[in-house]
């Protein structure tokens, strides 16, 4: 999407003219202008130069948003933003308005304090109605110069075809002075008659007063929106204040201060207490504790070691730090959250169409209605004056400002409160669908569950020691890569002292395909050989009594695997590794479904393992077996009963999140950029789903309330104005005054409005309503089944406990032939393992690649021989240079 700042605009009707020009342009595919912050985002192949051609022929200014820097660095774009953002119109409304004012109280003790409270005048007015009048005209010509904008931009906007509210204003004001010249001229006429009592009654038809007093209480409005409209701006404001100038860079053994925009990928920074981090980077030296809440809302700092990731614009709390820039200028964090912000703000809410076709007509159907009102007060036989302030007082009254700033006003303030608390929200359309939501499809790895195995049960073997048990399976597994082995040496690490662990030496360590691992203690002659693996392996090597293979049966009902270790041809024992639910996904689960919503939960795992996790998480219903290539299905087929949420990992589900009404990517981390989902997750947590729709919903209600009170008005107050009333109301009519400080009012009362949402707790459940889905809980549940069957098909096998107990077991299935492993340069991100893993798991071959950008290894399972030369070109052809394949 290409940006522009776009000037000149002052209501809805504005906004829907420059939309409508520019959409004609050839090459624009959609256009969204934003009468908010004065911006307009474009898409298309359409030539800048005719874009912004066609904005001037429209009456108004337009420039590229990037056009005040370089965007090679990022620091450009974020100063064209920052610019666009700045609070420009109010110190110009403030001085026009006081102005305006010290003119208008010597106009208004002229004409009311005289006229109608008999203040006293000099000497030289005594009697002489005619100089008094003559000095209403200079005060109101005085006032109305001041205001000039307002009959410049009518008037242009008039010239263009497509009247807008300064052009209400202006007829309104100019109506009311041209009207009182013309009762000027006949006042002199009836002096020369000698008519004093004409000219005495002339006076009470004046209408010098309004005229002035329209245009200032306009722009006392106008000064009040801008007020409102730069503070709800104010969460985009200050992300970019967030952004870091200064970064301190390691050359030639010194330390340099060099502006960030100068810093480039590979560069070594270093980072003291108290500091701000300059860039996304990886820590190659040192310890800290670094301060994210400017980034994801968390306020507990999150420790930090050599390896882990760092984003800029976070703090450094304790440490020293060195590290190596991974992702600089537009690239790093901090600017994808402040361009997803912003272009939220920069897209147009369906619900927002609606205020759109009627701003297309308003300002017409206004100036008609109020020549129409005009009129038909004269044919009923009203004076001239009457009719006319009758017709003044429905253009002034008039406000499609509000109808204009309802939407973006509360879509601006909502995605500043999600990227607050690190829910950012891509498109103003995602930000209203996430509250229509009626089911959530949820999957299970990194999602419900933490995505890496941890140890969850020991069972030793009789006479075995529990300390014993582990000492031999973290001896035996420590050489092994797979993610259950590291389960187990982790466990062993953490609790080392706690259960008074020792390392046990072994020897002969071998891999056994498919089947296990056997190893040989250090020094044993006799009986020292170990063993781990399956329940089949290990059946055929000890003796596994019933109430083992029981518990074994047991362990995988709940979802867990079961993994035997075995030495001197005995069983040692038993220990149940699994991906654990996460501690949030219960109570964020329980939220969901209090908020309405049907719980989905999608896994490839077999159907017993799949419910055990489904019961501990709480879900709905479960959708077992799914491949990945057919997650996609899944959601079109659960979109057939209602709205549909996936929440996945951003990457492997991207087809999903894409089918998906809207795709939430969860465990995105530092990588916002998930071009799938709609909305990224920055916290990786569950419960900010529930969060998500909380928001949306917040925000919905308050565009419904902005619409509400923008119709409401309009529809009370024209009538009102128009003297529809007046008979009810035993004669009271608005003046002209009321109506232009009516209209004042009613913008900053949906601006007002709209900042409610900055006291909105988006984490705070209590008041969280179960809103009807409107879908059939049995229907749903008919329909998972059936999907379920459909998925699992020769997966039964997976259910056998003396069998291969997980699917994605791979370390001990029968199809896996050989294991390599590559040294890899160049990964310095999460991005780069998923790009590897991508690449090596579409050879046809391979079953699995375990990527790491921080050893710089890709650990390949094949179930079938893969050259090592197309293993290589699948890594090198991705820009990444294989050192060696072993």
């Amino acid at each position: 999407m290409d940006r522009y700042n776009v000037t000149g605009m002052s209501c809805a009707a504005c906004q829907a003219h420059v939309e409508k020009a520019v959409s004609k342009v050839p090459g624009v595919e959609s256009v969204s202008v934003s009468l908010l912050t004065n911006s307009m985002g474009v898409e298309g192949n359409a030539d800048a130069e005719d874009i912004i051609k066609a904005v001037e022929d429209a009456g108004y200014g337009a420039s590229p948003e990037n056009s005040a820097g370089n965007t090679q660095s990022g620091t450009g774009l974020l100063e064209a933003q920052e610019k666009a953002l700045e609070d420009t119109e109010s110190p110009v409304l403030r001085k026009r308005l006081i102005s305006s004012v010290v003119f208008l109280l010597v106009l208004m003790y002229f004409s009311m304090g005289h006229t109608m409270l008999h203040l006293p005048l000099p000497s030289f007015f005594e009697g002489n109605h005619v100089g008094i009048a003559f000095v209403q005209m200079l005060l109101a010509i005085i006032v109305m110069f001041i205001n000039r904008r307002f009959f410049v931009s009518g008037w242009k906007s008039v010239r263009a075809g497509a009247p807008n509210m300064d052009t209400l204003v202006a007829m309104g004001s100019m109506t009311s002075f041209l009207w009182s010249l013309y009762i000027l001229f006949r006042m002199t006429g009836d002096l020369t008659d000698g008519n004093p009592e004409a000219v005495t009654s002339g006076m009470h038809n004046l209408y010098f007063e309004s005229a002035a007093m329209i245009v200032t209480l306009i722009t006392v409005g106008k000064l009040l929106e801008a007020l409102s409209k730069g503070r709800t701006t104010d969460a985009l404001k200050s992300l970019m204040k967030l952004a870091p100038k200064i970064a301190v860079l390691e050359r030639d053994g010194e330390e340099v201060e060099v502006p960030v925009a100068e810093v480039k990928m590979g560069d070594v920074f270093v980072v003291r207490p108290g500091d701000s981090i300059p860039v996304d980077g990886v820590i190659l030296e040192g310890g800290t504790t670094i301060d994210e809440s400017a980034l994801t809302g968390e306020s507990v700092p999150v420790d930090k070691d050599a390896g882990d990731e760092v984003s800029a614009a976070t703090i450094n709390r304790t440490g020293f730090i060195r590290a190596k820039a991974t992702r600089v200028g537009e690239d790093t964090t901090l600017s994808q959250i402040i361009r997803m912000v912003s272009d939220a703000a920069a897209t147009k809410a369906p619900i927002a169409k609606i205020a759109d076709r009627v701003s297309g007509v308003f300002v017409p159907a206004v100036i008609i209605i109020a020549a129409l009102v005009t009129l038909i007060w004269l044919l009923i036989g009203q004076p001239f004056g009457y009719a006319l302030s009758r017709g003044i007082a429905v253009l002034v009254v008039s406000c499609p400002c509000a109808l204009g700033l309802a939407t973006p006003v509360a879509i601006m303030v909502g995605s500043g409160m999600g990227a607050k608390n690190g829910i950012l929200f891509k498109t103003a359309s995602s930000l209203e669908e996430t509250g229509r939501i009626r089911i959530v499809a949820l999957d299970k790895t990194g999602t419900i569950t933490k995505g890496e195995p941890a140890v969850t049960d020991i069972v030793p073997a009789a006479g075995v020691t529990e300390s014993q048990l582990l000492n031999i399976a973290n001896a035996i597994e420590k050489r092994s890569e797979h993610p259950f082995a590291l389960a187990i040496t982790r466990f062993f690490d953490e609790n080392r002292e706690s259960l008074g662990l020792a390392d046990v030496e072994i020897e002969a360590f071998e891999a056994i395909s498919g089947r296990g691992i056997r190893a040989k203690l250090s020094g044993a002659k006799d009986n020292g050989e170990l063993y781990a693996g399956s329940v089949k392996f290990l059946s055929g090597i000890a003796e596994v009594d019933t109430n083992m293979k029981l518990r074994a049966e047991s362990l995988a009902i709940q979802g867990k695997t079961p993994l035997m270790f075995a030495g001197g041809g005995k069983l040692i024992g038993m220990i149940a590794v699994a991906d654990i639910v996460k501690d949030d996904s219960r109570s964020a689960i329980a939220e969901m479904k209090k908020q309405g919503l049907q719980v989905v939960m999608i896994t490839g795992d077999n159907e017993k393992t799949a419910k055990a996790i489904g019961d501990q998480a709480g879900v709905d219903h479960v959708v077992a077996g799914v491949l990945p290539d057919g997650k996609e299905k899944l959601i079109r087929e659960l979109g057939t009963l209602g709205k549909v949420a996936m929440v996945g990992d951003g990457i492997n589900d991207a087809p999903a999140l894409t089918r998906a009404d809207v795709g939430i990517a969860i465990g995105a981390g530092a990588d916002v950029a998930v071009d799938a989902a709609d909305v990224v997750l920055m916290n990786s947590k569950l419960s900010d789903v529930s969060a998500a729709i909380r928001l949306s919903r917040a925000t919905l209600r308050n565009i419904h309330e902005n619409l509400f009170w923008a119709f409401f008005y309009n529809v009370l107050l024209i009538p009102l104005a128009a003297g529809a009333y007046v008979h009810i109301m035993r004669g009271w009519s608005m003046n002209p005054m009321w109506g232009a400080a009516a209209m004042s009012i009613s913008s900053f009362c949906v601006c007002m409005n709209a900042l409610r949402l900055n006291m909105f707790k988006v984490h705070d459940a209590n008041k969280d309503r179960n809103i009807n889905s409107g879908i059939d809980a049995a229907e749903l549940g008919a329909l998972t089944g059936k999907l379920s069957e459909v998925t699992v098909d020769d997966r039964e096998a997976a259910q056998d406990v003396n069998g291969d107990l997980e699917a994605n077991d791979k370390c001990f299935k029968e199809d896996i032939v050989m294991t390599k492993t590559m040294n890899i340069e160049g990964m310095m991100c999460g991005h780069c393992e998923a790009t590897v893993k991508k690449a090596l798991e579409a050879l046809e071959g391979v079953a699995n690649a375990e990527v790491s950008h921080e050893a710089g290894t890709a650990v390949v399972e094949m179930t079938d021989e893969v050259e090592d030369s197309e293993l290589r070109k699948a890594v090198e052809d991705k820009d990444y240079k294989v050192v060696s394949i072993a």
